[in-house]
């Protein structure tokens, strides 16, 4: 697989990821077009693009989030700086594409693909990340060092995560094409050599905190639980400032009604890792088509999914944008074949299919090809 190398992707998941880096030379050149800084420019000025400035003056790094503007990106210096755009996937066609050209792994780890600019001197300082990623060079060199050795303090009030101890173990040069693979936690400092971008693909790593913390959440919004608080033996007590032990008791019994299973697990998985992130808005058609016309495009090009969708299926449910699609058993097979290709083909798709269809082209999810 060119991506990997050469290696299959069986080899690299059974030798290297999440346990050592890989360093491949000219993983990937085959680009049908270069983003050049005057694009990701414009991408960091919009407002449904997240994007940061990071600058280091007087030996300090310096932060700030976007959007930013033209006007202020020309003031820069010739060097030191980086601007980073992150979900270019989003916006960009062949990025997109390029994204999921990782489907060796499932596409709920998959996250985004982030594009850094970077002229000479520019970094992001030496810091980990609590997830895999790949970093692929394009355009212009970057020195890469590496370290497996975490343990070092982050420097005490910068703006960003900078490790306080770095001690390099591996250095590399990459050059246009060029890819590292990175395990989570493995520290890392990239430095431009040359005006040039790089190309982040990282992976979606939850925090147990955070899917128990939502999924608690979730838990909440399917409750239905009978009953109230009564004491109707109630005793005299004491202390009334005491909290009793039969109080406990009954606050215990209560909260005993909270169960879940397999299937509220399977429900919630599906919402949760199809959920967009705060900042992403769909936007649904100015002049929707009525069914028929629809159906008629589906007939004739077929349909893609919106570059900011995600759509995930397991066993009989399909998951799209952390929402449930309610479709008949007959339409599973279709709709589980655009989970995977991310677009279905023309064709002359049965009414089940079609309906499913149209409510996800009504909400902006999917769009008639071509």
């Amino acid at each position: 697989m060119q991506l990997l190398g050469g290696i299959t992707p069986e080899q690299f998941l059974a030798e290297y990821w999440q346990k050592k880096p890989l360093l491949i030379r000219q993983a990937w050149t085959d680009f049908p077009e270069l983003i050049d800084l005057e694009r990701l420019t414009e991408l960091a000025g919009s407002d449904d693009a997240e994007s940061r400035l990071i600058q280091i003056r007087n030996g300090k790094y310096e932060l700030e989030h976007g959007p930013i503007s033209e006007r202020r990106l020309q003031k820069l210096p010739e060097t030191d700086w980086t601007l980073l755009v992150s979900n270019v996937n989003h916006h960009v066609d062949h990025i997109s594409e390029l994204l999921y050209r990782f489907s060796f792994l499932p596409y709920y780890r998959l996250d985004d693909l982030m594009i850094s600019y970077a002229p000479p001197g520019g970094t992001v300082g030496p810091h980990y990340d609590s997830y895999d990623v790949f970093l692929l060079q394009v355009g212009g060199r970057k020195r890469w060092q590496i370290s497996s050795d975490d343990a070092g303090n982050f420097v005490e009030d910068a703006p960003i995560r900078v490790l306080k101890d770095f001690n390099s173990e591996q250095e590399w040069v990459l050059e246009h094409g060029d890819m590292l693979y990175l395990p989570p936690k493995y520290a890392h400092y990239g430095v431009a050599l040359d005006p040039g971008m790089t190309y982040s693909i990282g992976f979606r790593a939850p925090k147990t905190q955070e899917i128990a913390g939502k999924f608690l959440e979730f838990v909440q919004d399917e409750l239905c639980l009978d009953g109230m608080y009564a004491d109707p033996d109630r005793k005299v007590r004491a202390h009334p400032g005491e909290i009793d032990d039969d109080f406990i008791a009954s606050m215990a019994t209560m909260l005993k009604q909270i169960e879940w299973n397999d299937a509220t697990v399977r429900r919630f998985v599906g919402r949760y890792f199809t959920e967009p992130k705060p900042h992403v808005f769909f936007d649904a058609p100015d002049d929707p088509l009525d069914f028929d016309d629809f159906a008629a495009l589906v007939a004739g090009s077929g349909v893609v999914l919106d570059l900011k969708s995600q759509m995930l299926f397991e066993q009989d449910r399909v998951y799209i944008n952390g929402d449930e699609i309610a479709a008949e058993a007959e339409a599973l097979p279709a709709l589980q074949q655009l989970a995977d290709a991310r677009a279905l083909p023309a064709g002359d798709y049965d009414d089940a299919v079609l309906e499913a269809l149209y409510t996800c082209y009504d909400y902006g999810f999917l769009h008639p090809a071509g």
